[in-house]
């Protein structure tokens, strides 16, 4: 190596001392964060360096419902019915309708008119009976006189006792056929009267099927009248239901379309059970009013007494094709089923017939999101919420 060449390493050499120090200092920098990036994610640890993570357990609101005192009532549907329906037809011959004197929903007095019937011929008829009236009152005064002139002659020899007789038996007969003449015009009169169709009770018109024009027979149903406005819901119960009640129970009805519920009470039980559906009839008297629609549907609360049962709330409850059931906690902290039956449904929440002795621990909502078997971490339902 000659001189010229040494001269120009000695320069590349003092030319590459600034970077290889700038390179030393940022390294040092690096190494520097780094180390303060792993003290503070060991101090958020707790000091202790990082492990596989176990999978997070969910949380799950249970209650424990114990056993509350409930009314026990009975849920159903029915139908609205008069509680006494008089059909009402025309008791006479029948003819033709002159006036139809009332509508539906008109209100009625027992023997009312409701429709007259044409009467002229019958009219007619009851005149030429009182008229053979008369002439067998004319007859029968004759007959009287004769035989009175005939029982002042007997004494002297005019008038034997046979003629007597005769005159008696004449008169009699006389009286006898204006008797029978006053019967027939009564009876005519009577069938007069039968023309005009009237209400067998006071109630409501349910039905008129008549008008004025129409020619009407002895037979079929004009009007239907709900005797004294009084209804009734006819349901069907399940035999155990029926068993349970008694005639003089309340009930609450609610008439479809209705926000509103009426009152009402048991008045007649079924005395027999269908062997078919297993069902039996429970009958709800109810008074007149303006939401009842005879064949409308109702629904029907029949209050019966009182029983002891876990109370749940409503999100406790769930259903499928096998029923009701719900999510219980076991002594493991896992999710099982548990089948109940319920009972009514108020504001308190759902009353549970059967299934529960109110010591387990039930999940109260988010049981559509567990699975049986399911691993959870349970938290008491504080009170009052």
């Amino acid at each position: 190596m000659n001189m010229e060449a040494f001269s120009r390493f000695e320069a590349d050499q003092d030319m590459g001392a600034p970077r290889r120090r700038r390179r030393i200092l940022i390294a040092g920098i690096v190494v520097v964060l780094l180390v303060l990036v792993i003290g503070a994610t060991m101090m958020m640890r707790g000091g202790k360096p990082a492990g596989p993570k176990g999978p997070t357990l969910p949380h799950v609101t249970v209650t424990v419902p114990g056993t509350t005192t409930v009314a026990r009532v009975i849920n159903a549907t029915g139908t609205v019915a008069a509680r006494r329906d008089m059909p009402v037809g025309i008791a006479g011959e029948g003819g033709q309708v002159v006036r139809v004197l009332v509508e539906q929903g008109t209100w009625v007095k027992r023997g009312q008119v409701l429709a007259v019937i044409d009467r002229s011929v019958q009219t007619e008829q009851a005149s030429s009976l009182a008229a053979q009236i008369a002439v067998a009152q004319a007859d029968a005064k004759l007959a009287q006189a004769n035989l009175d002139r005939a029982i002042k002659l007997v004494d002297r020899g005019f008038i034997s006792r046979a003629d007597i007789d005769a005159r008696t038996a004449t008169r009699d007969q006389t009286v006898a056929r204006v008797r029978v003449a006053q019967a027939q015009l009564a009876e005519q009169r009577a069938r007069i009267g039968r023309l005009n169709i009237v209400s067998p009770t006071d109630g409501l018109v349910l039905t008129r099927s008549i008008e004025a024009g129409q020619i009407v027979g002895g037979s079929g149903t004009l009007f239907r009248v709900a005797a004294n406005g009084n209804f009734e819901v006819l349901t069907r119960l399940a035999e155990s239901d029926l068993a349970t009640l008694k005639v003089g129970l309340p009930a609450k009805v609610t008439p479809v379309g209705q926000a509103r519920t009426i009152d009402g009470q048991i008045w007649q039980l079924s005395p027999i059970i269908d062997p078919t559906s297993r069902q039996g009839v429970a009958r709800v008297a109810l008074t007149y009013d303006p939401a009842l629609r005879p064949g409308g549907f109702a629904a029907v609360a029949i209050t019966g007494g009182s029983t002891t049962a876990p109370l749940l709330p409503e999100s406790a409850v769930q259903s499928d094709a096998k029923g009701n059931y719900v999510y219980l906690i076991d002594g493991a902290d896992k999710v099982v089923r548990r089948d109940v039956k319920v009972g009514g449904v108020d504001d308190r929440g759902v009353t549970v017939t059967d299934g529960l002795t109110g010591t387990e621990r039930v999940v109260v909502s988010a049981g559509a999101f567990l699975n049986i078997g399911d691993k959870v971490i349970p938290e008491l339902l504080a009170k009052g919420r």
